[in-house]
C-alpha cells in the first residue's frame, strides 16, 4: 500500500515576536517651523526632513518628505539651529496624530524625534 499524502509542509515555530517603534533618518531639512507652545502648555517645533529613496527595478530613485516633531527642550534647540538644506540624524519613533479641521477630523503621520543632530549634508 502507498503512503497517505501528508498535509502541507509546517513552518517552524517562530519565537516570541520582539515588538518596537523605532526610526532611524538620515537626510537633509527642507523646512523648519517656528517653535509653538500649545494649549496644553507644552511647545514643539516641526522639522521637514527629505530621505533619498534608492532606485529599484529599473525605477528612478526618488525621495520621502518626513515631517519630525521636536517635542523636548534639547530636539527643538537643535532644531532650531538647523538650516534648509543641512544635514540631519533623527532617532526617533513614528506617531500617528489626530486633529480636526474645518472639513472634519484628521490624522498623519510623524516621526518623533528622541535625539537630532547635524551631520554632513548626505
Amino acid at each position: 500500500m502507498g503512503k497517505a499524502k501528508s498535509a502541507a509542509p509546517q513552518l517552524p515555530a517562530a519565537g516570541p515576536i520582539e515588538e518596537a517603534n523605532s526610526v532611524r533618518l538620515r537626510g537633509r531639512v527642507s523646512g523648519i517651523a517656528e517653535p509653538r507652545d500649545l494649549p496644553s502648555g507644552d511647545q514643539l517645533r516641526m522639522i521637514r526632513v527629505v530621505v533619498p529613496r534608492a532606485s529599484t527595478r529599473g525605477r528612478p530613485a526618488g525621495i520621502d518628505t518626513i515631517d519630525v516633531a521636536c517635542w523636548s527642550a534639547r530636539t527643538r534647540r537643535t532644531a532650531g539651529l538647523l538650516a534648509v538644506g543641512d544635514g540631519v540624524a533623527v532617532s526617533g519613533a513614528l506617531r500617528r496624530r489626530f486633529f480636526r479641521t474645518p472639513t472634519g477630523p484628521a490624522s498623519r503621520y510623524e516621526v518623533e524625534a528622541a535625539s537630532l543632530r547635524r551631520i554632513a549634508a548626505p
